[in-house]
């Protein structure tokens, strides 16, 4: 590794910051910055995690304040869209930026931000917006669903994570209790690929290179490893490698796990995280994640990307 790699331009050590969810104590973010700073401390570069407790921006009429200083990049695990965008404004390099995670955060922006590229995705529609608990959701609200997908039909919270917020519904009656359930938060209704019930496949993307792919499957409909799912090494084609790194591109992303469903006629794009868990994929694949994650990180400050 030249010394570039562990210098800033004025010859000081690089330092980085990790930001956590200020109430997480997930196994898996935990993993995920404790590898993330084990990788960066072997190239040389110093990182401190932080839990987003801090109040780490402060906005008022002369501007935006962030407790930043000093740290040369910034990897924001953390859905708060409000500090990240004051971080993004103050100027430190972001990874990956406020645009790219807010399209992922959002089920239904991703889906939205992919139509119309060629990217073969779950025909869907967007949840009725319901302010009043007590509304009661028309027939004709079902009968348009039913009309445009048919059954099963799978809803989701479009700020879910970790395979929560995701129901299967197989009749009028399971939507109805679903949608009941959903209706006063941001959600989505979208065909169900009956093909891929209980397994999926992630793929790992950092910068313009496709890592590998992991095969998840479970005994449920959902595939998730936070929910039981179980992972194991999966050969990718080169359409689905190309395919891969052009849905990183339309989403502006540096580092992503992509999950596909395996439909009748090929993959069919289910999500997108922007900050994807590693943690069962290296361990099922070998393929050192966040070490990929931190050479191209130090790699893009070296050029000033």
């Amino acid at each position: 590794m030249s010394a570039d790699a562990e210098t800033c331009p004025q010859g000081t050590r690089m330092r980085g910051l990790i930001i956590l969810n200020a109430y997480t104590r997930r196994p898996q973010m935990l993993h995920q910055a404790g590898r993330l700073t084990e990788e960066f401390a072997l190239r040389g570069v110093d990182v401190e995690v932080w839990h987003n407790d801090r109040f780490l921006a402060v906005v008022d009429g002369d501007g935006i304040a962030t407790a930043v200083d000093g740290f040369d990049f910034c990897i924001f695990l953390d859905k708060d869209r409000y500090t990240l965008r004051c971080l993004q404004i103050s100027g430190i390099p972001l990874f990956n930026s406020y645009e790219s995670i807010m399209a992922c955060d959002d089920k239904m922006m991703t889906y939205i931000e992919l139509a119309g590229r060629g990217f073969r995705m779950p025909r869907t529609l967007p949840g009725l917006l319901c302010y009043d608990p007590d509304a009661v959701i028309g027939d004709e609200v079902y009968e348009r669903i039913e009309g445009e997908l048919g059954y099963p039909v799978v809803v989701k919270e479009c700020h879910g994570s970790m395979g929560t917020g995701v129901f299967l519904a197989r009749d009028r009656g399971e939507l109805g209790r679903v949608m009941s359930e959903v209706k006063c938060d941001a959600h989505l209704i979208q065909e169900a690929v009956t093909s891929s019930m209980g397994r999926d496949l992630r793929v790992m993307v950092v910068g313009d290179r496709v890592l590998g792919g992991m095969l998840r499957s479970s005994d449920g409909f959902q595939s998730n490893i936070a929910g039981g799912g179980h992972g194991a090494p999966y050969e990718l084609d080169d359409a689905l490698v190309e395919e891969s790194l052009g849905i990183a591109r339309a989403l502006g992303l540096v580092y992503c796990g992509i999950d596909y469903l395996f439909g009748e006629d090929g993959p069919v794009v289910c999500e997108v995280n922007s900050n994807a868990f590693f943690m069962e994929f290296e361990r099922v694949t070998g393929i050192n994640i966040a070490g990929e994650y931190a050479d191209l990180i130090i790699r893009r400050l070296e050029k000033g990307l």
